[in-house]
């Protein structure tokens, strides 16, 4: 266990390493990036997110990752790459050094690579108390100030088990107390003979209260139910559209394969028959043979078959659902038409890396693409929702169109940041490192009144 332990972690540094090598690989190979939305770093995690089969978002993270353990710690990540300390470590150091200034970064490093192997076994607070205090010894202002609570506000809404969600978030403590009295307000609005629990009830007026209902159907099925609301009134006012795509087979019983619902995964059968009682049924041809679109933009029937089709962008390991994505052309208009062989999903970032950065990509028929980087690697990938209901992977036509010819030149075309990622960065830092020396001054008039008001010199 214990050389497995060590042979991890060295192939986790070396991992990192390879991947900060890479970013200056970019960085001599692609001109003036600095300043364009796909940067060095946007770049970078496009192929490492293809490689490692991971989001964007998480691709980004690495690249910085590495960079800061490559080129701001590199007495850190020669301990890393020996496997003596783990993952777990280098990523309290790099989080708890990020403020030190460059000038200091140097002793910093040295000193705690000389002693990390030692806090193995130390806790996470620990741990964090030792970097610290060797930030503190060598950057006073350097440490880090904890965020303050208000700005991680969040809610989220995210799938679950198949036909669940799941909800969770940081509120104002005001928002909160007013939510949770209108989920209780709501789930109290059936009759005591109601076989939903407590809990069912609100998380079931959480569905109401997204469609503006002012009160829950209740599900007793008395004649002489004293609710007031109908499943008539249910569906008065909702003024949001969901989209499920199910089977024929599924909607009529003769069969009980699950359903889709976009941005939420897998609906079950009984769950799919029970929306389409009150649901909008509109039937989904899969175009084939059919005649391009005239014009760049794909009309509305190609453009709703496109997004069941793949679901999320096309890249390797990005997840962002087609609402967020643009169509794009695997050949370029004019010279590739606005067909279904031809189009696909990516979200912006991949667009602009796919369009100005030297990715190359196929399109076949049935929808898979063949995407390959500047650097020669290639990898394949199949239409989400094809790969669910192979109904829509049937080839939509073959196209005979000349390979894409991707221009380095394009590069110019791109367009900009109004700030570059380092300043972002370095505007974070300035203001965290001023309100530390705030914090430090302010002990320190604290300490001088402590001292005037109870200190009294020995007498002489």
């Amino acid at each position: 266990m214990g050389e497995a332990t060590r042979e991890e972690s060295t192939c986790i540094a070396q991992r990192l390493l390879a991947v900060a090598e890479l970013y200056t690989r970019h960085q001599g190979a692609l001109a003036d990036m600095e300043w364009c939305l796909v940067d060095y770093c946007a770049a970078t995690a496009a192929d490492v997110s293809a490689v490692q089969n991971i989001s964007h978002a998480r691709a980004v993270g690495q690249v910085q990752f590495a960079c800061a353990l490559a080129y701001r710690l590199p007495a850190v990540a020669k301990v890393f790459v020996r496997g003596t300390i783990d993952f777990r470590m280098v990523s309290t150091i790099i989080n708890r050094t990020d403020n030190v200034d460059d000038a200091l970064m140097p002793a910093v490093d040295e000193a705690i690579a000389r002693h990390c192997e030692k806090w193995m076994k130390l806790s996470r607070p620990k741990l964090r108390d030792r970097v610290d205090q060797w930030v503190a010894k060598f950057d006073p202002a350097g440490v880090r100030v904890p965020p303050k609570v208000e700005q991680n506000r969040y809610f989220d809404v995210d799938e679950a088990a198949p036909g669940m969600a799941f909800a969770s978030g940081h509120l104002r403590a005001a928002d909160g107390a007013a939510l949770d009295a209108r989920l209780e307000a709501l789930a109290a609005t059936v009759c005591e003979h109601d076989p939903r629990s407590r809990n069912q009830r609100r998380a079931d007026a959480a569905g109401a209260l997204s469609r503006l209902e002012t009160a829950l159907v209740c599900e007793c099925g008395r004649q002489d139910c004293t609710a007031g609301a109908s499943p008539a009134d249910a569906t008065a006012g909702s003024t949001v559209v969901i989209h499920v795509l199910a089977e024929q087979g599924t909607l009529d019983g003769s069969s009980d394969n699950p359903g889709y619902l976009r941005g939420f995964g897998i609906l079950p059968a009984e769950s799919v028959r029970a929306v389409a009682q009150t649901a909008t049924l509109k039937p989904l041809t899969v175009p084939s043979g059919v005649r391009a679109d005239p014009g760049y933009r794909p009309s509305v029937k190609t453009k709703e078959f496109l997004a069941w089709r793949d679901l999320t962008c096309r890249w390797p390991g990005c997840d962002k659902p087609v609402d967020n994505c643009d169509v794009d052309h695997t050949v370029a208009y004019p010279v590739g038409p606005t067909h279904p062989s031809n189009t696909k999903h990516y979200c912006r970032i991949h667009h602009l890396i796919k369009t100005f950065c030297g990715w190359n990509d196929q399109q076949l028929p049935d929808g898979t693409i063949v995407l390959t980087s500047p650097t020669g690697y290639t990898c394949t990938t199949e239409a989400h929702g094809a790969a669910l209901f192979p109904t829509l992977a049937t080839p939509t036509g073959d196209l005979d169109l000349p390979p894409a010819d991707p221009d380095p030149a394009r590069i110019a075309m791109m367009p900009r940041r109004k700030q570059t990622r380092a300043q972002d960065r370095r505007e974070r830092i300035n203001a965290e490192r001023r309100e530390r020396t705030e914090l430090i001054a302010e002990q320190q008039r604290q300490h001088q009144a402590w001292l005037a008001a109870n200190y009294k010199p020995p007498p002489f």
